[in-house]
Order: C-alpha cells, then structure tokens, then sequence
C-alpha cells in the first residue's frame, strides 16, 4: 500500500541516539480498513479505497451506510480516500491496514488542509510592502497599486496577485522522515511540520524519487 489516513495530533520533541533534539509531528495513523479495491475491468482504474474514523449514526445516510456493510463493517467510517496498490498483493474488503506498514528512516509526503484565514489582503496574503507612510500617504498604506495596463491590453492579466481568499487548501508537505513509530498507539512521528491544525485529517503516502 501506498499510503494510510491519519489524523494530526501536534507536535512536540524527541532525543535521538546522539543527543540531539528533533522537532516532530506526532499523527494519530489508522487502522484503516479496505473499504473498496477498485479493478481496471469495473473502475477502469486500480485503486483501495480506505476509511478512517468513525461517523456518528444519526450522521450516516443509508447510501453509505450501505457501502460500509459491504465491506462487512458495522460502523461508517469517517474519512475516505483512495491509494495506489501494492504491485502483487491482493486486498480484501474489511482488511484493517496499520502503521505497521511503514519503518523509521523512510521518507514519506503528508497532504492536509491549512488553516483558513478569511478574506485577506495583498499585505498579509502575499507579503506586499504597502504604500507610503509619509506625505499624505494614509489613503493608500495597504493597497496593491496599480493593477494592469491601461491602453493595451486594457484589462486585468490573469494570475495577478491581489487581496482574495487565504488559506483553507491542500497543501503537501514532501520528504519528511520517519522518526519514530508505536504500533500500539498507531502513533507516527514524522520529522518536521505537517500542513493543517490540530485534530486536521491528513494523508500519509510513501514519498517516491523527485518528491
């Protein structure tokens, strides 16, 4: 398997074997199980579809309530999301899947949602200087100044930096070491931070060559 579910606990700091203080992640990872094995001949694709969590009952509708029973779970997961397979191995639907699949030392990229930050502007969201604070400048301390060209094109160019939208997206943070692991628990600790708060879902996948 490619990867697991997991969920962020937050950090704190370990000693390894020569002294030294590393900063880590501590993920709450699994057990999973296969909700769903995608096939070439009916999905067109090859995938597992894992779960996570639990769902409340009286937040289950029967559609997915369903889908967990065919898998032969009797609780709806709360997350679900979808990993390559292992090349040669066979999964089954209700298999629990665990952190026992990953070692210290491997590499791994780990994608969660950021923070939201609401509706900010270009001072905060992408670093501008603002305006001048002397001479009259109080009207226009925080504005993004000119925008575009006036006769050709006479419009806005598109991927122009401007106040909008900050935060709330997926972000992935790639080649982070694995640097302790407790199976009893499902505890990981990656090296390093890892996007999103506290409590936030996160996706723990092997980190291949260039990621």
């Amino acid at each position: 398997m490619s990867g697991l579910i997991g969920k962020k606990l937050g950090m704190t700091q370990i000693f390894t074997e020569d002294g030294r203080a590393v900063g880590v992640t501590v993920l709450e990872v699994g057990p999973c199980p296969v909700v769903q094995v995608r096939t070439p001949e009916l999905d067109g694709y090859s995938a597992v579809q894992l779960g996570f969590g639990r769902r409340r009952e009286k937040r289950v509708r029967k559609p997915e309530a369903g889908h967990a029973a065919r898998a032969g779970l009797d609780y709806v997961p709360q997350v679900l999301a979808e990993f390559e397979p292992e090349a040669g191995r066979e999964y089954e639907p209700g298999e629990q899947l665990t952190v026992d699949m990953f070692e210290v030392g491997q590499r791994v990229k780990i994608s969660g949602r950021i923070k939201g930050r609401g509706f900010q502007g270009v001072v905060k969201r992408h670093g501008f200087a603002g305006g001048r604070k002397s001479h009259g400048g109080s009207s226009h301390l925080r504005s993004p100044g000119s925008i575009g060209p006036g006769t050709d094109p006479s419009r806005v160019i598109k991927g122009r930096k401007m106040a909008g939208q900050m935060g709330n997206t997926v972000r992935t943070a790639s080649n982070r070491r694995i640097e302790r692991i407790d199976a009893e628990k499902n505890l990981l600790m990656v090296r390093g931070s890892v996007p999103g708060a506290r409590n936030n879902i996160v996706l723990i996948r092997l980190a291949r060559r260039g990621d």
